[in-house]
């Protein structure tokens, strides 16, 4: 009853804080929030017994994030938006905050040491049934095939945020003949690094992520160079390619809910035959966001 209870009142703490961040009076009140958002959030998943999901939210969710927000602040042009109160009492009222989600979220997390991990003996027993010889690639794309695909969504969502800040225009100064000669040796060996890690996530370390990351960096070298045209987000073939990983894996997840065994719950036989599908198409994605990420030329949003 104890837990129930603890867990409920969590779950309202999170709501409040999320609803505060929102609608706070002022931006340093909702930064302030949404970094006690993020501990609470840290403590959720501790008691769910994802430690990896709590440590990374406490640090990137909280900290990392909301040292970002509160350095984009600072560069306000006026001090219209803070609090009328002195250093100390702002330092104060952080701590008051920070400090007891810390605590809780120490006592979360400190149980979870005392448990043995199940996951690695499952996914041995299991391992020939992922379609995989390489067990990270078999969580990522079997046991928890859902955060990939998220991942992917998520990526989707970075890369239409920053079109909403409006044209990005990339003038680029005349490239040196030397970066324009090696350009033309060094992304044909991109991409082949690519291929190759590409083609051996299924048996180590590596995948659609890496290999899309080393395409793109291919990308933008060339683009750099003045050796592919501009990158634009109105071109319908980078457009496809953008959105293909996303919609092949919900065609995938739609596909296996309707003729298998359940949401992205492959086959027998045709797991590997997915998987290769799902990753190959997941890479051009990847390579296509990263690029209009980094390269992309600015654009009207409504185009």
């Amino acid at each position: 009853m104890t837990e129930w209870l603890f867990d409920g009142v969590l779950g309202l703490l999170l709501l409040g804080l999320a609803f505060g961040a929102l609608h706070g009076r002022n931006l340093y009140t909702s930064v302030l929030l949404f970094i006690a958002f993020g501990l609470a959030l840290a403590l959720v998943w501790a008691r769910l017994g994802a430690a990896d999901l709590a440590l990374a939210e406490a640090a990137i969710g909280a900290g990392l994030t909301g040292v970002l927000l509160f350095t984009a602040l600072a560069r306000q042009p006026g001090p219209a938006d803070l609090p009328d109160a002195t250093r100390t009492r702002l330092r104060l009222g952080a701590a008051a905050v920070v400090l007891p989600m810390l605590i809780l979220l120490v006592q979360g997390l400190a149980p979870l040491s005392e448990i043995e991990p199940r996951m690695p003996a499952l996914i041995t027993r299991h391992l020939d049934e992922t379609g995989v010889s390489h067990p990270v690639t078999a969580v990522l794309l079997n046991y928890r095939a859902w955060d990939t695909l998220l991942e992917l969504a998520v990526l989707l969502l970075a890369l239409l945020g920053a079109r909403q800040l409006g044209p990005r225009p990339l003038d680029l100064a005349e490239p040196w003949p030397l970066l324009r000669a090696w350009a033309r040796v060094l992304a044909p060996l991109l991409v082949l690094a690519a291929g190759y890690i590409l083609w051996r996530g299924a048996s180590a370390p590596g995948g659609a992520f890496q290999a899309g990351a080393l395409l793109a960096s291919g990308v933008v070298l060339l683009r750099l160079s003045g050796l592919v045209p501009r990158l634009r987000w109105s071109f319908a073939p980078l457009r496809l390619l953008v959105l293909g990983g996303l919609l092949v894996f919900i065609g995938v997840a739609l596909m296996t809910a309707w003729l298998g065994e359940g949401w992205l719950t492959y086959p027998r036989g045709a797991a590997k035959l997915l998987i290769v599908l799902i990753e190959s198409v997941a890479t051009l994605s990847i390579a296509a966001s990263l690029s209009l990420l980094v390269v992309g030329e600015g654009e009207d949003v409504s185009s």
